[in-house]
């Protein structure tokens, strides 16, 4: 209260010193709060989980169809020599089919393609169904499955979207893929599991129908979510996937024979020690390790493909030196570890395919990389089968841990090995857009 001259004039005071500390905690609140969930904030994005749904229902079918063809076939025909010819066949299909499939699908459009071509996989499995039921001639086994490979490469195109709406979060883009790369290695550890039990507790039939019908219900919800789906530009093409991912795909190559021999040593060797039927369950443990470790990864910053590959390179030792102890749960143990080394592995290669492939052409580029892995888990699968035959289950050990040192070779002498945060995609920032670069 002050007098200036015959005026009497009364002032409060200001509430602002009062309020200001109770404010402080409250914003540093919402800031945990923002800080503390990346998944969260992921799929608070609109649209985000109506696609993912989708998504994991179709991706599910991809752990199913081979198990559910090699056991309905053998069981039907009692010859596992013509189910394992007819997958494989399937396989090179796919090598050649599904990198023409997503150039389609970043041509058209992800809807437009993808609905067709997801059905004439459906209708080559059901044409499998029937002639494995009537007896057909075993050609027709092989035609039938090889109609298969139009199948789309669900993951891809739900990266793709991501890509899409991140392109301006480098750190959110990196938990998105971390989540895609836990997806996959949940899809393909339930996969095989529930069409091993749908196969053998119903009917041979049983795991190729339910894989064929989530499949179509997987692709149908995925497509219809249109608000999220990349724009398709009618700008030239320029650039060819194949060759900005020439020094990345033999790593692709040599990772997938990491995985291919790891599940044949482990299967051999668990069979060998009277314990065959508890295979699913410890290869099971390596996919979950991987799982964890992914979902894990998308909350820390994101490391260079050398570090990853190193990791993987050390880890992928523990299950030869814990076989040869003849330590079943040592076994165990040593697989999650090694597992653990998969994921942010694949996270940060998929994040320099994202970075290398040329503008409007992402999924053709991922779906080369996916193949270049399936190219290597077939060889993994040969080889590490060789080496049983010759030198035992232990031994078969080796051939993933060589893998794993050939790509560590291949990362440390290889190009683009930066860390996945810097990419071509622009990057905005508190002070203004800026270019990042690869």
């Amino acid at each position: 209260m002050t007098v200036t001259g015959s005026t009497l004039v009364i002032t409060a005071a200001s509430p602002a010193p009062a309020t200001a500390p109770a404010a402080a905690p409250a914003a540093r609140r919402r800031a945990a709060g923002r800080a503390a969930g990346p998944y969260r904030r992921l799929f608070a994005l609109p649209g985000t989980r109506g696609f993912t749904a989708g998504n994991l229902i179709a991706r599910l079918p991809m752990g199913m169809f081979g198990v559910s063809a090699v056991m309905m076939i053998a069981g039907q025909r009692g010859s596992y020599a013509l189910a394992g010819a007819v997958t494989a066949t399937g396989l090179a299909a796919t090598a050649v089919v599904a990198p023409l499939t997503a150039r389609l699908i970043d041509r058209h459009g992800q809807a437009r393609i993808a609905v067709p071509a997801t059905l004439i996989a459906v209708l080559g499995s059901l044409s499998l169904i029937v002639c494995v039921r009537t007896g057909a001639p075993a050609w027709t086994l092989f035609a039938s499955y090889a109609v298969t490979a139009t199948t789309p490469n669900i993951g891809g195109m739900s990266r793709a979207r991501w890509t899409h709406l991140l392109r301006d979060s480098p750190a959110a883009h990196h938990t998105a893929m971390s989540f895609e790369q836990a997806a996959d290695e949940l899809c393909f550890m339930l996969g095989p599991v529930l069409a091993a039990f749908l196969c053998g507790v119903l009917f041979p039939e049983a795991g190729t129908l339910a894989g064929a019908a989530l499949l179509l219900t997987g692709m149908l919800v995925f497509t219809s979510c249109r608000a999220t789906q990349p724009p398709v530009t009618a700008a030239p093409r320029r650039g060819s996937p194949l060759r900005a991912l020439g020094p990345l795909l033999p790593l692709f190559l040599v990772t997938g024979v990491v995985f291919g021999s790891m599940e044949v040593a482990s299967i051999a060797y668990l069979d060998f020690q009277g314990l065959g039927a508890a295979s699913g369950l410890v290869l099971a443990l390596q996919a979950a390790g991987s799982c964890a470790a992914g979902l894990l990864y998308g909350t820390m910053r994101a490391r260079s493909l050398k570090a990853c590959v190193c990791a993987l390179a050390v880890l992928m030792t523990l299950p030869w030196a814990a076989a040869a102890t003849g330590s079943v749960p040592a076994l165990a143990c040593a697989l999650v570890l090694a597992g653990m080394a998969t994921a942010p592995t694949m996270v940060t290669a998929m994040s320099q395919v994202h970075a290398r492939t040329p503008e409007g052409r992402l999924n053709e580029g991922m779906t080369l990389a996916v193949t270049a892995i399936f190219a290597g888990i077939a060889v993994g699968s040969a080889s590490a089968g060789s080496v049983v035959e010759g030198a035992g289950p232990v031994a078969a050990y080796a051939v993933p841990a060589a893998a794993a040192l050939i790509a560590l070779a291949i990362a440390l002498t290889g190009r683009s090995t930066a860390r996945p945060g810097t990419c071509r995609h622009p990057v905005r920032s508190s002070r203004g857009p800026r270019r990042a670069r690869a």
